[in-house]
């Protein structure tokens, strides 16, 4: 089991209401190590987040780009 801790994050509207999130975070395991990385999930329309093997699928280059530069805009990503 994997609890993850959100840091930061950035979002871009997607369609019906659900919204591409680029997260930076902490991942807390059962054996008390952690890790820390990105990731990229959809959160729905009412703010749940959709955990999903495998995550979010990026629709193109240009929405990567859109996600990475907001993060760096925010000073979180370099």
């Amino acid at each position: 089991m994997v609890w993850v801790e959100i840091l930061n994050e950035v979002t871009l509207d997607g369609e019906e209401g659900w919204t591409l999130c680029f997260q930076y975070c902490t991942y807390h395991y059962e054996d008390s190590t952690t890790e820390d990385g990105f990731r990229y999930i959809w959160r729905r329309e009412n703010g749940s987040l959709q955990a999903a093997q495998g995550q979010a699928k990026i629709p193109d280059e240009n929405t990567l780009h859109r996600l990475l530069n907001a993060a760096r805009e925010d000073g979180w990503f370099e």
